[in-house]
């Protein structure tokens, strides 16, 4: 069973930077895409970013230009670099990895951005 933890929330002011990591663990092979959904009170889990095997990356509409994610050399951990964050940043942020077509998530992490 591949698990999945992610780590680095918390709570930052307005303007302010959080670095999110995500570790992918246990029997598995390649993790084709990577990447971080979030979920504010009340509303949908929604993309923040996508990070896939080959290089391409695919970010949300409302974080673009501002949230960078990458992945290390193992390809499995991604880092989700949040600059410039506002107050609707705040919400869980869920770690994704998909292995042989499976979907697995992480626990969560809260990452509150306050004024």
């Amino acid at each position: 069973q591949v698990q999945v933890v992610e780590s680095g929330g918390g709570e930052v002011q307005a303007g302010g930077s959080l670095r999110l990591s995500c570790t992918a663990s246990g029997p598995m092979y390649s993790l084709p895409l990577m990447g971080w959904y979030r979920q504010a009170p009340g509303k949908q889990r929604e993309l923040a970013a996508d990070s896939f095997l080959g290089g391409r990356t695919n970010y949300g509409d409302s974080v673009k230009g501002r949230f960078t994610i990458t992945r290390d050399n193992a390809k499995t951990t991604v880092y989700l670099q949040m600059d410039n964050l506002k107050l609707e940043d705040t919400a869980v942020y869920y770690c994704r990895a998909v292995h042989v077509g499976q979907p697995y998530w992480g626990q969560g992490t809260q990452v509150t951005v306050s004024s």
